[in-house]
């Protein structure tokens, strides 16, 4: 029998958690993504794990019998795959980024070319991060590093090379009311249908719902997009609005649809991102400085602006600039490329 290890990592969470809400924020997925991942496991397995009542989920016989192995399980796994990148480190090989749908075109020849000349023998694979993994393949170790625009707590989580800070806009069809204005408000927009990614993104879906900034008020979802074309073909046909990167507005542009800025809308950290638990590799560090080089971004960018603070203490930390002298920032830490 093969199980999945993203539904042990599931049932693990929800096992220490006793709850479902506590192990989907753990997870970065929705409630009901994680309800389905149990149920999958149980129907795998042909037993009920979990107890359920009002008060949470309390593993059954069964479920504290998994519990005993599945910590080890998982750990012998994540061991296996650090053993195995470090052992594709060692020699020439693929350093695989995931990157934004709608982004991509910021990563030119010029980004490979410079990485190239930094790590002879190896090449970069480029994969468009999948709506349905909050992680982008991070978790499984798909991908080494992947571009995101996201809220500034997300560096609680992971290590961060920041390349810039973005305003996030929105995305209108040229016929909307609201589109003649020059800038909108959230206020204006909170009332309006939005064009919505999957359930599946966990708390990718909520950012890009503009969540934190509604206080409360509940969203109306006008339609639900599974990749980029399909969320500016629906914005294209009135079906929403959406809020979305403002380099999506040089790269997207279209006659038939307006972006606007958002004015008490938080920007964006704009950075390549990679799991807490891996060091950053000689690989990944050139990258994050051909990037630094070649690519635009936000207040940060290639001219050699400096990088806005992020940090989770509230103190103060390295500003970096992209003259080549200075290193990615991680988190809260400095860490010192190769």
């Amino acid at each position: 029998m093969d199980v999945d290890t993203r539904l042990l990592r599931s049932f693990a969470a929800v096992c220490e958690e006793g709850q479902l809400t506590a192990a989907a924020a753990r997870l970065f997925v929705s409630q009901p993504t994680l309800t389905k991942q149990i149920r999958q496991l149980e129907s795998l397995l042909g037993v009920a794990l979990f107890e359920r009542s009002r008060r949470g989920m309390a593993p059954t016989p069964a479920g504290r019998a998994l519990a005993d192995y599945a910590g080890a399980m998982l750990a012998g796994w994540e061991d296996a795959l650090r053993a195995t990148r470090a052992a594709a480190a060692e020699q020439g090989s693929v350093l695989r980024v995931g990157f934004e749908g709608g982004i991509i075109n910021l990563m030119t020849r010029s980004t490979v070319a410079d990485f190239a000349r930094r790590m002879p023998g190896w090449q970069v694979e480029l994969r468009q991060n999948n709506w349905f993994d909050p992680t982008s393949g991070l978790a499984t170790g798909e991908i080494d590093l992947t571009l995101w625009h996201g809220p500034a707590w997300l560096v609680e989580h992971y290590n961060v090379a920041v390349l810039g800070e973005e305003a996030r806009v929105v995305a209108l069809p040229t016929g909307h009311r609201l589109a003649d204005r020059a800038e909108l408000s959230v206020e204006d927009l909170l009332d309006e249908p939005f064009v919505a990614i999957p359930h599946e993104a966990g708390h990718w879906r909520e950012y890009w719902l503009a969540g934190r900034e509604r206080d409360g008020r509940p969203v109306r979802i006008g339609a639900v997009a599974h990749n980029t074309d399909e969320w500016l073909a629906a914005v294209v046909c009135g079906q929403g609005v959406g809020f979305a990167p403002e380099t999506m507005s040089r790269l997207a542009v279209r006659d038939d649809v307006a972006y606007r800025p958002v004015r008490g809308l938080s920007p964006s950290l704009v950075g390549l991102y990679w799991p807490k638990d891996r060091e950053l590799t000689p690989a990944m560090a050139a990258f994050v400085r051909s990037c630094r080089v070649t690519v635009p971004f936000g207040r940060l960018g290639s001219s050699g602006g400096t990088e806005p603070r992020v940090g989770t203490s509230g103190g103060t930390e390295p500003r970096v600039g992209t003259s080549g002298g200075t290193e990615p920032r991680v988190g809260t830490r400095s860490v010192e490329p190769t």
